[in-house]
């Protein structure tokens, strides 16, 4: 046991005959843990990335309910009617009426129809 265990703090294994199928075990190791590194950073940076655009659109969905809220006080009868009082302009006191036409229909005859081609 004692001799196991100084062979391997000297590393032995390394320098023996067969150390070459050690070498390339232990540079497969080394790779794979490259690998996963590098895995791990991208899957970070995506992360970074999504809670970015998360928060920008945040900010984007409250300055629009920002801007929608303040376009319905201006669209308000009496916020319109407030500005048009500086151009002295005021709303009627006599509500619209609707006045509607009425057409008599004529029933051309087959001549007075063939007059309108000529």
């Amino acid at each position: 046991m004692k001799n196991g265990i100084y062979s391997l703090l000297k590393a032995k294994f390394l320098v023996s005959d067969d150390a070459l199928k050690n070498w390339k075990f232990i540079v497969f190791l080394v790779i794979l843990g490259m690998i996963m590194i590098a895995n791990n950073h991208q899957y970070d940076a995506k992360n970074y990335k999504i809670t970015e655009l998360t928060n920008h659109v945040k900010e984007l969905r409250s300055e629009f309910v920002d801007k929608r809220s303040e376009l319905m006080k201006l669209k308000m009868e009496s916020t319109v009617a407030k500005k048009m009082e500086a151009r002295q302009i005021v709303p009627s006191e006599v509500p619209p009426v609707k006045i509607v036409v009425e057409q008599k229909k004529v029933k051309k005859s087959f001549w007075d129809k063939l007059k309108i081609w000529q």
